[in-house]
């Protein structure tokens, strides 16, 4: 980013000096009156003053030129200058993958609406809030898939996010199936600072790669891994379908492997949330927002023009036409 600095002066209180102007301009009016007379001829009884010829108003204007000069200078020994002051801003941005469990239980209405639209609707104000990171997004149930790979088109992120809903795959909590998923997808990323956000709410019960499997291939490749628990404390409406085919909610208790989730946090340097409403998952990812910063560098240059030696030019260029006025065409009335 690029701005220009107006007009400053390195030696302002040489400006003090134009106060002479005044006294230079009376001092030439006062000599110019005693220098140049008026004449007065006689005419019929009266008198009539002599008209003043282009050379003589030249030879009385000629002052002025001195007193320009004179300003020039004065404004020269100030220094104008001129600044361009340059800002130059590097981000040194995040890859994080979102791993997010859509099993049914996603469904139960402990949340508002839901827990899954409630986590989709934090996730992706997540995404807006981090213009600068590469984001991408796995998705679990009984098996686990990518929905988009790390990217830093957000727009396409944010679209594909929407898509998403319970039942896209077999129905259950494959927890080790969604961390290393999303930790495959970093797998070649060349970001200092590797995060996984993985979210859910249950026990693992599916998947050919275990938890414990998973948390180990995370540390290989650096990941940092921060693990929030969904649901709230105690009984929550879960939905069941009955013989008919018919969804209803019903009560069941909230079971969430929160000892698994604790352990994948600390193996791989992040922290473990438990989120029991939509006010505090939107305090977790705030929370976690603030513990993974992007590195941003910003290195201000400034740029100085000296301009001085155009009010110098100026000022010589006075004199030297005052000089040149007196030594040729006014050099008749001088002598």
């Amino acid at each position: 980013m690029t701005k220009i600095i107006p007009y400053t002066f390195a030696h302002p209180q040489y400006f003090w000096l134009l106060l002479a102007v005044p006294f230079l301009l009376y001092w030439f009016y006062y000599k110019r009156n005693s220098f140049f007379p008026t004449f007065n001829i006689p005419q019929h009884g009266g008198v009539l003053s002599q008209p003043t010829s282009f050379k003589v108003k030249l030879l009385q204007a000629l002052p002025i030129l001195k007193i320009l000069a004179f300003v020039c200078i004065v404004t020269a020994l100030a220094r104008p200058q001129s600044a361009l002051s340059e800002k130059e801003i590097a981000t040194q941005g995040i890859d994080i993958v979102l791993s997010l469990d859509i099993s049914g239980s996603m469904l139960a209405k402990d949340f508002e609406p839901d827990r899954l639209d409630a986590a989709k609707k934090v996730a992706m104000n997540f995404i807006k809030d981090r213009p600068n990171d590469r984001i991408g997004l796995v998705v679990f149930s009984g098996e686990s898939f990518t929905q988009c790979p790390i990217t830093i088109d957000h727009q396409v992120l944010l679209n594909l996010f929407k898509d998403i809903h319970s039942g896209m795959v077999e129905d259950g909590t494959a927890i080790g199936m969604g961390l290393a998923t999303a930790a495959a997808r970093l797998k070649e990323s060349k970001s200092k600072t590797k995060v996984i956000i993985l979210m859910t709410d249950g026990v693992n019960n599916m998947g050919y790669i275990d938890p414990y499997t998973a948390i180990q291939i995370a540390k290989t490749y650096g990941i940092r891994v921060y693990t929030i628990g969904v649901g709230k404390n105690g009984m929550a409406p879960y939905p069941v379908q009955d013989q008919n085919g018919k969804t209803f909610y019903q009560n069941f208790p909230v079971q969430i492997d929160e000892p698994l989730l604790r352990k994948i946090a600390q193996e791989t340097g992040g922290s473990y949330f438990r989120a029991t409403n939509n006010t505090s998952l939107k305090s977790v990812y705030q929370t976690i927002d603030k513990l993974e910063k992007s590195k941003i560098k910003i290195s201000n240059y400034h740029r100085k023009s000296e301009h001085f030696h155009v009010f110098a030019f100026l000022a010589l260029l006075c004199l030297f036409a005052e000089f040149i006025l007196n030594r040729t065409y006014l050099k008749t009335i001088l002598n």
